[in-house]
């Protein structure tokens, strides 16, 4: 049968045309890339239990994989993409921004600080968790306070915030301690297991996770003083990218925001964890509950009380 083709149709369909061209040229940044290959690169990292991790089956988890599943999904309906491809990338602390900014990986889903340093290269989702910069090392050796470790040899993960802590204080207070800088979180605490090392000087809750994960859990102590005040974690996205990041600040902040946000840090934090069963018993801090209520992508300690 012969098609009849009017001019209002020819209209409608010249409409329609624009508008999806129109749509198209929208896209812009990280949200256009996503959409032309078909898939999205998350970022992940080794030994950053319970943030992001490899269980036995070498498959990357933890709290941070589950957050950024959450913004995966909501990027998946922006774009109409319900086969998009979701590309894993394993990160360390020292490669993290470099693979940010080149484009390389789209999403870091970790234990990564948000401060207005790091602000100059990267951008940062909502906050999903508050930490403070301590050390870890043997009961045996006594070490509470970052005094005692003057003329130690201490051990950070290259590429932290930590490191640089460390080295700041050990400067300001002549303190004269070794530094030595390790390629991960796993790498420094086996130099504290095997004496190679007196303390690691790291995020508290990473600390907490390596020891509740070690040979022998009652060996090790948590110094009773921190280097600095509560940091907050967030998930990382390349700068001037306003798109893209007003879809992901809108997507943690929906899950933040409901029973999802509680549930899934009761899930990491109070609960047993694979591959070992092993629960941290950390509680959401007052200051993370009053940034689930209220999310917030700031880097200032002080925003986020005492």
């Amino acid at each position: 049968m012969r098609s009849i083709i009017t001019g209002t149709t020819l209209a409608i369909l010249a409409t329609t045309a624009l508008a999806f061209t129109a749509q198209a040229q929208e896209l812009t940044g990280t949200l256009k890339k996503i959409k032309e290959v078909g898939a999205i690169s998350v970022g992940h990292r080794d030994s950053s239990i319970p943030f992001s991790y490899l269980d036995d089956q070498q498959k990357p988890v933890g709290y941070a994989m589950d957050i950024c599943a959450a913004i995966v999904d909501a990027v998946r309906v922006h774009l109409k993409l319900p086969a998009l491809n979701v590309k894993f990338t394993p990160v360390t602390s020292a490669t993290r921004i470099p693979l940010i900014a080149n484009g390389t990986v789209d999403l870091e889903c970790g234990s990564t600080t948000n401060n207005l340093d790091r602000q100059k290269q990267v951008a940062f989702a909502n906050t999903h968790y508050l930490t403070a910069s301590a050390f870890v090392s043997k009961k045996s050796a006594k070490l509470l306070k970052i005094d005692d470790l003057k003329g130690k040899t201490v051990v950070s993960t290259s590429g932290t915030t930590n490191i640089k802590q460390l080295n700041d204080v050990n400067t300001a207070r002549g303190l004269g301690i070794n530094v030595l800088a390790a390629k991960d979180h796993a790498e420094a605490f086996l130099m504290v297991e095997t004496d190679r090392a007196a303390a690691f000087v790291m995020d508290d809750v990473l600390l907490a996770s390596l020891v509740a994960n070690a040979k022998a859990p009652a060996d090790y102590q948590m110094s009773a003083e921190a280097f600095s005040k509560p940091e907050p974690y967030g998930i990382m996205l390349r700068k001037d990218d306003p798109d893209f990041k007003k879809l992901v600040d809108k997507a943690t902040a929906d899950f933040y925001t409901s029973p999802a946000g509680a549930a899934t840090y009761a899930k990491w934090f109070q609960q047993p964890i694979p591959p070992k069963g092993l629960n941290l018993n950390v509680p959401m801090s007052p200051g993370l509950k009053g940034a689930f209520t209220k999310p917030t992508d700031s880097a200032d300690p002080d925003a986020y009380g005492s």
